[in-house]
């Protein structure tokens, strides 16, 4: 009873996620999509083939059922998985993405919680782990590139929430107001304290 109610409520929440980070795509021209916004490149397009990647490994070969299309090599020292090429579409990649969907979709409903899957690229704990461990650790991935995602399409256009149904209308005025509190409260800390340590987190 306490299994399935676990899988149904991991499995609810990658679905939230995964609808959350293909809706910041929404709208935005195929510049903006695909261009470095971050020193390290990152991108919303980059991100959505990043996390289709993710789930096809993880859901795909961890158990042994390996995703029914090619999938790009990841980690590479270009980090290729992480951004689109000028050959590849958005539909494409947006399509790659719902398909693994359906991939993963299809490991989570068939396998028991703990059944068991090997991470080659896993050192520790173990390479040896089941499926509630492989579904919080992919959530954890939708979850943080997610996050990324919310911060890139804010600073395009200020768009922030979780989907479209949750959108607010932009308070200019209000939200520069609030910038000026907060470098106020900065510019304040920044003068009477000293500088943070990592012991200090």
């Amino acid at each position: 009873m306490i299994d399935e109610f676990a899988k149904d409520n991991l499995h609810g929440r990658l679905r939230r996620d995964r609808k959350a980070l293909l809706w910041k795509l929404d709208g935005l021209s195929e510049y903006d999509a695909r261009r470095p916004l971050t020193a390290t490149g990152t991108n919303l397009l980059g991100l959505v083939k990043h996390v289709a990647t993710v789930e096809a490994r993880y859901f795909g070969e961890v158990f042994d059922r390996p995703s029914p299309e090619p999938l790009c090599r990841w980690q590479d020292s270009d980090g290729s998985d992480q951004w689109a090429t000028e050959d590849e579409t958005h539909e494409q990649i947006i399509g790659f993405y719902r398909r693994t969907w359906e991939h993963s979709d299809a490991t989570i409903n068939e396998l028991s919680l703990d059944a068991p899957g090997h991470v080659p690229w896993w050192s520790e704990p173990s390479p040896n782990t089941n499926l509630f461990a492989v579904m919080v650790h992919v959530l954890s991935e939708s979850v943080r590139h997610a996050g990324h995602a919310d911060i890139l399409r804010e600073g395009l256009d200020g768009r922030t929430g979780l989907r479209a149904e949750h959108e607010t209308r932009i308070d200019e005025e209000a939200r520069a107001a609030h910038c000026a509190r907060i470098e106020q409260a900065a510019t304040a800390a920044a003068t009477s304290a000293a500088p943070i340590k990592a012991q200090d987190c």
